[in-house]
């Protein structure tokens, strides 16, 4: 009987790349002529799916630019920004308030609550606008995820700069939006209050699947993510994954930055 010929291993199937947002040759220009300031320099990134990313650079590096552009909050002179398989530069200014609205939440430096309105009212503020239902089991898990339960009724002047931090976050992820932007959303609060913040966007990310895009000039900050991307002169110049505030600090002075 003759010999079979040993049977090869399988092929590893690799698992395709999902992103939530990505640019292709991303350039944003500001001014014109002698005072023309090139923020975004044909930049090419891809915010995978599921995953917290943090941008970094030095002051004028492009990183809140990029972010911005990516989350429709701004325009690029020249290249495409999409939002899952949406070209955000194809939509008119409508559809984009919309997918905004419905696809993307926000976290500032700056709070950005209504005074006039309680908690609850501040969280489900964006949903109200659209004239959306909010999903009741995932509100609640939200509030009492980032510990608002018994703060409900009560106004932002009413709370400390963590809790209303913490209403800002908790609207950010009401809707269970495809991509959340964080612009230093730790940048005003104290250094314990600040973990606690990033605590719950890296629980998000890993309980929820949630994705997260960040901006911040903090090391300690940054090694909440899972990538790490570096800019600097309006490009991409390095990035790194499982990232550590040693690994983030020595990458940093490494670039210049």
């Amino acid at each position: 009987m003759p010999l079979l010929p040993p049977e090869s291993p399988p092929t590893p199937v690799s698992t395709p790349v999902h992103f939530a947002a990505r640019t292709q040759s991303a350039t944003k220009r500001y001014g014109r002529g002698d005072t023309q300031v090139l923020a975004l320099d044909a930049v090419d990134v891809g915010l995978v799916a599921g995953r917290f990313t943090a941008i970094m650079g030095p002051s004028g590096s492009g990183k809140s630019t990029l972010m911005h552009c990516l989350a429709g909050l701004d325009t690029l002179t020249e290249g495409t920004v999409f939002v899952g398989d949406v070209e955000l530069g194809a939509l008119s200014d409508a559809e984009l308030t919309r997918l905004r609205r419905e696809r993307i939440g926000f976290v500032f430096q700056s709070f950005n609550l209504l005074p006039a309105l309680n908690t609850l009212e501040n969280i489900t503020l964006p949903m109200d606008l659209a004239g959306v239902r909010p999903d009741r089991e995932w509100l609640d898990t939200v509030i009492a995820t980032v510990g608002l339960s018994q703060r409900l009724k009560h106004r932002p002047s009413e709370l400390s700069g963590g809790q209303q931090q913490r209403v800002a976050v908790a609207r950010a992820l009401a809707n269970h939006p495809e991509m959340v932007f964080a612009d230093e959303p730790t940048g005003n609060l104290d250094s314990n209050t600040g973990a606690e913040i990033l605590g719950f966007m890296r629980y998000a990310v890993d309980r929820f699947a949630q994705t997260i895009a960040m901006v911040t000039h903090d090391p300690v900050s940054a090694a909440y993510a899972d990538t790490v991307l570096f800019l600097a002169d309006g490009r991409i110049v390095d990035s790194m994954d499982a990232p550590t505030p040693e690994r983030v600090l020595d990458r940093i002075k490494a670039l210049g930055a």
